[in-house]
Protein backbone atom coordinates (compact mmCIF):
# COMPACT_ATOMS: atom_id res chain seq x y z
CA UNK A 1 0.00 0.00 0.00
CA UNK A 2 1.35 3.40 -0.98
CA UNK A 3 2.11 5.60 2.02
CA UNK A 4 1.00 9.24 2.20
CA UNK A 5 4.37 10.48 3.49
CA UNK A 6 7.90 9.64 2.47
CA UNK A 7 9.26 10.84 5.80
CA UNK A 8 7.80 11.69 9.21
CA UNK A 9 10.18 13.81 11.25
CA UNK A 10 10.21 14.75 14.90
CA UNK A 11 12.54 17.32 16.40
CA UNK A 12 13.11 20.80 17.70
CA UNK A 13 11.49 23.86 16.19
CA UNK A 14 13.89 26.79 16.31
CA UNK A 15 14.09 30.14 14.60
CA UNK A 16 17.68 30.60 13.38
CA UNK A 17 19.54 33.89 13.72
CA UNK A 18 22.83 33.71 11.82
CA UNK A 19 25.84 36.03 12.06
CA UNK A 20 29.45 36.10 10.94
CA UNK A 21 31.90 36.48 13.85
CA UNK A 22 35.64 36.28 14.55
CA UNK A 23 37.32 33.73 16.80
CA UNK A 24 38.07 36.54 19.26
CA UNK A 25 34.34 36.80 19.93
CA UNK A 26 34.33 33.24 21.32
CA UNK A 27 37.32 33.96 23.53
CA UNK A 28 35.71 37.10 24.88
CA UNK A 29 32.46 35.35 25.81
CA UNK A 30 33.91 31.93 26.70
CA UNK A 31 31.94 30.22 23.94
CA UNK A 32 33.04 26.73 22.85
CA UNK A 33 33.63 26.82 19.13
CA UNK A 34 32.23 24.31 16.66
CA UNK A 35 29.51 22.71 18.77
CA UNK A 36 25.93 23.32 19.84
CA UNK A 37 25.56 24.63 23.39
CA UNK A 38 22.27 25.05 25.24
CA UNK A 39 21.97 28.49 26.89
CA UNK A 40 19.33 30.53 28.67
CA UNK A 41 17.53 33.39 26.94
CA UNK A 42 19.52 36.04 28.83
CA UNK A 43 22.87 34.62 27.68
CA UNK A 44 21.69 34.35 24.10
CA UNK A 45 20.39 37.93 24.10
CA UNK A 46 23.68 39.21 25.53
CA UNK A 47 25.64 37.54 22.74
CA UNK A 48 23.32 38.87 20.04
CA UNK A 49 23.51 42.40 21.45
CA UNK A 50 27.32 42.29 21.52
CA UNK A 51 27.49 41.23 17.87
CA UNK A 52 25.70 44.53 17.16
CA UNK A 53 24.15 43.94 13.76
CA UNK A 54 21.50 46.39 12.66
CA UNK A 55 19.54 43.73 10.84
CA UNK A 56 18.89 40.24 12.15
CA UNK A 57 17.94 37.56 9.62
CA UNK A 58 15.38 35.29 11.23
CA UNK A 59 14.59 32.03 9.48
CA UNK A 60 12.71 28.95 10.68
CA UNK A 61 15.10 26.09 11.37
CA UNK A 62 15.95 23.23 13.67
CA UNK A 63 18.01 20.24 12.60
CA UNK A 64 15.30 17.72 11.70
CA UNK A 65 13.12 20.52 10.36
CA UNK A 66 15.84 21.39 7.85
CA UNK A 67 16.00 17.73 6.82
CA UNK A 68 12.24 17.50 6.38
CA UNK A 69 12.26 20.77 4.46
CA UNK A 70 14.84 19.29 2.06
CA UNK A 71 12.70 16.18 1.49
CA UNK A 72 9.78 18.41 0.58
CA UNK A 73 11.79 20.71 -1.70
CA UNK A 74 13.08 17.76 -3.72
CA UNK A 75 9.48 16.77 -4.31
CA UNK A 76 8.79 14.36 -1.49
CA UNK A 77 5.87 14.42 0.93
CA UNK A 78 6.73 15.02 4.56
CA UNK A 79 5.25 15.51 8.04
CA UNK A 80 6.86 17.25 11.00
CA UNK A 81 6.04 16.92 14.69
CA UNK A 82 7.40 19.78 16.78
CA UNK A 83 6.46 22.29 19.47
CA UNK A 84 6.16 26.04 18.88
CA UNK A 85 4.49 28.65 21.04
CA UNK A 86 1.49 30.82 20.36
CA UNK A 87 3.75 33.79 19.57
CA UNK A 88 4.98 35.65 16.44
CA UNK A 89 7.95 33.31 15.97
CA UNK A 90 5.55 30.37 16.17
CA UNK A 91 3.38 32.02 13.51
CA UNK A 92 6.46 32.49 11.31
CA UNK A 93 7.50 28.88 11.79
CA UNK A 94 4.20 27.26 10.89
CA UNK A 95 3.62 29.56 7.93
CA UNK A 96 7.01 28.49 6.57
CA UNK A 97 6.06 24.83 6.93
CA UNK A 98 2.73 25.41 5.25
CA UNK A 99 4.32 27.21 2.29
CA UNK A 100 6.71 24.27 1.87
CA UNK A 101 3.81 21.81 1.75
CA UNK A 102 4.78 20.12 5.02
CA UNK A 103 1.99 18.87 7.29
CA UNK A 104 2.49 19.29 11.05
CA UNK A 105 0.90 18.20 14.32
CA UNK A 106 -0.47 21.74 14.63
CA UNK A 107 -2.85 21.04 11.76
CA UNK A 108 -4.86 19.26 14.48
CA UNK A 109 -3.40 20.68 17.69
CA UNK A 110 -3.61 24.00 19.53
CA UNK A 111 -0.46 25.93 20.44
CA UNK A 112 0.39 26.81 24.03
CA UNK A 113 1.55 30.16 25.41
CA UNK A 114 5.31 30.53 25.77
CA UNK A 115 8.40 31.41 23.75
CA UNK A 116 9.33 29.66 20.52
CA UNK A 117 12.94 28.40 20.57
CA UNK A 118 15.77 30.40 19.01
CA UNK A 119 19.18 29.33 17.73
CA UNK A 120 22.07 31.78 17.46
CA UNK A 121 24.31 30.53 14.65
CA UNK A 122 27.80 32.06 14.58
CA UNK A 123 29.91 31.42 11.48
CA UNK A 124 33.67 32.05 11.40
CA UNK A 125 36.05 32.60 8.48
CA UNK A 126 36.89 28.89 8.34
CA UNK A 127 33.20 28.16 7.54
CA UNK A 128 32.68 26.41 10.88
CA UNK A 129 29.41 27.03 12.66
CA UNK A 130 28.92 27.42 16.39
CA UNK A 131 25.42 27.34 17.83
CA UNK A 132 24.07 28.70 21.10
CA UNK A 133 20.50 27.54 21.46
CA UNK A 134 17.69 28.70 23.71
CA UNK A 135 15.13 25.91 23.39
CA UNK A 136 12.14 27.82 24.74
CA UNK A 137 8.94 25.82 24.48
CA UNK A 138 10.53 23.12 22.31
CA UNK A 139 12.31 21.79 25.41
CA UNK A 140 8.84 20.63 26.50
CA UNK A 141 8.25 18.57 23.35
CA UNK A 142 6.72 15.32 24.52
CA UNK A 143 4.71 12.32 23.42
CA UNK A 144 1.70 14.68 23.10
CA UNK A 145 3.22 16.07 19.90
CA UNK A 146 3.46 12.62 18.27
CA UNK A 147 0.95 11.98 15.47
CA UNK A 148 0.58 8.20 15.33
CA UNK A 149 -1.66 8.30 12.25
CA UNK A 150 1.00 10.21 10.33
CA UNK A 151 3.68 7.72 11.45
CA UNK A 152 1.62 4.79 10.19
CA UNK A 153 1.24 6.59 6.87
CA UNK A 154 5.00 7.11 6.40
CA UNK A 155 7.81 5.10 4.81
CA UNK A 156 10.39 6.36 7.31
CA UNK A 157 10.42 8.19 10.60
CA UNK A 158 13.40 10.50 11.17
CA UNK A 159 14.30 11.23 14.79
CA UNK A 160 16.45 14.20 15.75
CA UNK A 161 19.23 13.31 18.19
CA UNK A 162 19.13 16.68 19.94
CA UNK A 163 15.90 15.56 21.64
CA UNK A 164 17.92 13.41 24.06
CA UNK A 165 18.76 16.54 26.06
CA UNK A 166 15.32 16.70 27.71
CA UNK A 167 13.48 13.95 29.57
CA UNK A 168 10.22 14.55 27.73
CA UNK A 169 11.99 14.71 24.36
CA UNK A 170 13.78 11.46 25.09
CA UNK A 171 10.45 9.78 25.87
CA UNK A 172 9.06 11.14 22.61
CA UNK A 173 12.01 9.64 20.72
CA UNK A 174 11.41 6.20 22.23
CA UNK A 175 7.67 6.37 21.65
CA UNK A 176 8.13 7.46 18.03
CA UNK A 177 10.42 4.52 17.39
CA UNK A 178 8.03 2.13 19.15
CA UNK A 179 5.01 3.24 17.12
CA UNK A 180 7.03 3.03 13.89
CA UNK A 181 8.28 -0.47 14.60
CA UNK A 182 4.82 -1.69 15.59
CA UNK A 183 3.54 -0.49 12.20
CA UNK A 184 6.47 -1.73 10.08
CA UNK A 185 7.68 1.79 9.40
CA UNK A 186 11.45 2.11 9.03
CA UNK A 187 13.33 4.17 11.64
CA UNK A 188 16.12 6.67 10.98
CA UNK A 189 18.05 8.56 13.65
CA UNK A 190 20.78 11.19 13.65
CA UNK A 191 23.40 11.61 16.39
CA UNK A 192 23.16 15.36 15.67
CA UNK A 193 26.32 16.78 17.30
CA UNK A 194 29.62 15.50 18.78
CA UNK A 195 28.99 17.13 22.17
CA UNK A 196 25.50 15.62 22.32
CA UNK A 197 26.76 12.19 21.22
CA UNK A 198 29.32 12.26 24.03
CA UNK A 199 27.20 13.79 26.78
CA UNK A 200 24.16 11.58 26.19
CA UNK A 201 25.78 8.38 24.97
CA UNK A 202 23.76 6.21 27.38
CA UNK A 203 20.50 7.62 26.09
CA UNK A 204 21.53 7.08 22.49
CA UNK A 205 22.41 3.48 23.27
CA UNK A 206 18.98 3.03 24.83
CA UNK A 207 17.04 4.63 21.99
CA UNK A 208 19.00 2.80 19.30
CA UNK A 209 18.58 -0.40 21.29
CA UNK A 210 18.70 -3.59 19.26
CA UNK A 211 18.84 -1.63 16.04
CA UNK A 212 17.66 1.25 13.89
CA UNK A 213 17.11 0.90 10.16
CA UNK A 214 19.27 3.90 9.26
CA UNK A 215 21.72 5.94 11.33
CA UNK A 216 23.21 9.28 10.29
CA UNK A 217 26.39 10.62 11.89
CA UNK A 218 29.59 12.40 11.01
CA UNK A 219 33.03 10.86 11.50
CA UNK A 220 33.60 12.48 14.90
CA UNK A 221 30.20 11.35 16.20
CA UNK A 222 30.80 7.81 14.93
CA UNK A 223 34.08 7.61 16.84
CA UNK A 224 32.53 9.01 20.02
CA UNK A 225 29.52 6.68 19.93
CA UNK A 226 31.58 3.56 19.25
CA UNK A 227 34.54 4.51 21.44
CA UNK A 228 36.95 3.94 18.53
CA UNK A 229 39.70 6.30 17.37
CA UNK A 230 39.67 5.03 13.79
CA UNK A 231 36.67 5.44 11.48
CA UNK A 232 37.31 2.04 9.88
CA UNK A 233 36.96 0.39 13.29
CA UNK A 234 33.99 2.58 14.17
CA UNK A 235 32.06 1.52 11.09
CA UNK A 236 32.43 -2.15 12.01
CA UNK A 237 31.01 -1.48 15.48
CA UNK A 238 28.11 0.52 14.02
CA UNK A 239 26.98 -2.56 12.07
CA UNK A 240 25.86 -4.05 15.40
CA UNK A 241 23.52 -1.15 16.19
CA UNK A 242 22.29 -0.01 12.78
CA UNK A 243 21.06 -2.10 9.87
CA UNK A 244 22.29 0.66 7.56
CA UNK A 245 24.17 3.89 8.19
CA UNK A 246 25.81 6.95 6.71
CA UNK A 247 29.04 8.46 8.06
CA UNK A 248 29.64 11.90 6.54
CA UNK A 249 33.26 13.02 6.31
CA UNK A 250 33.05 16.61 5.13
CA UNK A 251 35.60 17.29 2.37
CA UNK A 252 36.38 13.55 2.24
CA UNK A 253 32.90 12.52 1.16
CA UNK A 254 30.96 9.83 3.01
CA UNK A 255 30.87 6.15 3.92
CA UNK A 256 27.55 4.37 3.42
CA UNK A 257 26.69 0.89 4.65
CA UNK A 258 23.68 -0.49 2.77
CA UNK A 259 23.26 -3.59 4.92
CA UNK A 260 25.60 -5.72 2.82
CA UNK A 261 28.51 -3.64 1.55
CA UNK A 262 30.28 -0.34 2.16
CA UNK A 263 29.94 2.38 -0.45
CA UNK A 264 32.41 5.24 -0.64
CA UNK A 265 30.81 8.48 -1.84
CA UNK A 266 33.23 10.92 -3.46
CA UNK A 267 32.99 14.56 -2.36
CA UNK A 268 32.20 17.47 -4.65
CA UNK A 269 34.86 20.15 -4.57
CA UNK A 270 33.47 23.39 -3.20
CA UNK A 271 34.53 26.60 -1.52
CA UNK A 272 32.83 26.19 1.85
CA UNK A 273 31.69 29.39 3.56
CA UNK A 274 29.19 28.00 6.10
CA UNK A 275 28.82 24.39 7.24
CA UNK A 276 25.57 25.12 9.10
CA UNK A 277 22.96 22.60 8.00
CA UNK A 278 25.26 20.43 5.88
CA UNK A 279 24.38 17.25 7.77
CA UNK A 280 20.69 18.14 7.80
CA UNK A 281 20.70 18.66 4.03
CA UNK A 282 22.61 15.43 3.50
CA UNK A 283 20.04 13.45 5.49
CA UNK A 284 17.13 15.11 3.69
CA UNK A 285 18.52 14.43 0.23
CA UNK A 286 19.42 10.85 1.15
CA UNK A 287 16.00 10.12 2.64
CA UNK A 288 14.29 11.62 -0.40
CA UNK A 289 16.41 9.45 -2.66
CA UNK A 290 15.81 6.11 -0.96
CA UNK A 291 12.06 6.76 -0.65
CA UNK A 292 11.78 7.75 -4.32
CA UNK A 293 13.36 4.88 -6.19
CA UNK A 294 17.08 5.56 -5.76
CA UNK A 295 19.58 3.02 -4.50
CA UNK A 296 21.94 3.87 -1.67
CA UNK A 297 24.75 4.86 -4.05
CA UNK A 298 22.51 7.18 -6.06
CA UNK A 299 21.01 8.70 -2.92
CA UNK A 300 24.54 9.21 -1.60
CA UNK A 301 25.55 11.12 -4.72
CA UNK A 302 22.44 13.27 -4.50
CA UNK A 303 23.11 13.97 -0.82
CA UNK A 304 26.78 14.77 -1.45
CA UNK A 305 25.95 17.27 -4.19
CA UNK A 306 23.21 18.89 -2.10
CA UNK A 307 25.53 19.15 0.88
CA UNK A 308 28.24 20.78 -1.23
CA UNK A 309 25.77 23.38 -2.47
CA UNK A 310 24.49 24.31 0.98
CA UNK A 311 27.99 24.84 2.46
CA UNK A 312 28.87 27.20 -0.40
CA UNK A 313 26.33 29.75 0.85
CA UNK A 314 25.13 31.15 4.17
CA UNK A 315 22.17 29.42 5.78
CA UNK A 316 21.09 25.76 6.07
CA UNK A 317 18.54 25.71 3.25
CA UNK A 318 18.51 26.14 -0.52
CA UNK A 319 15.92 27.59 -2.87
CA UNK A 320 13.42 25.30 -4.59
CA UNK A 321 14.97 25.82 -8.03
CA UNK A 322 18.43 24.94 -6.67
CA UNK A 323 17.09 21.65 -5.36
CA UNK A 324 15.55 20.81 -8.72
CA UNK A 325 18.82 21.61 -10.49
CA UNK A 326 20.67 19.26 -8.11
CA UNK A 327 18.13 16.49 -8.75
CA UNK A 328 18.39 16.95 -12.51
CA UNK A 329 22.20 16.98 -12.42
CA UNK A 330 22.30 13.63 -10.60
CA UNK A 331 19.70 12.05 -12.86
CA UNK A 332 21.55 13.25 -15.98
CA UNK A 333 24.78 11.71 -14.65
CA UNK A 334 23.24 8.25 -14.22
Amino acid sequence: MKKKYNVYGIGNALVDMEFEVKDEFFEKHDVEKGVMTLVDEETQSRLINDIRREETIEKPGGSAANTIFAVSQFGGKAFYSCKVANDPFGDLYLEDMKEAGIDTNFDRQEREDGITGKCLVMVTDDAERTMNTYLGITQNLSTKEIDELAIRNSQYVYIEGYLVTSDSGFKAMKQTKKVAQENNVKTALTLSDPAIAEGFKDRFEEIIGASVDLLFCNEQEAKIYTGKDDVMEAREVLKKDAKRFVITQGANGAIIYDGDTFIDIEPYEVNAVDTNGAGDMYAGAFLYGITNGMGFAGAGKLASLAGSKVVSQFGPRLKWHQMQDILNDVKDAE
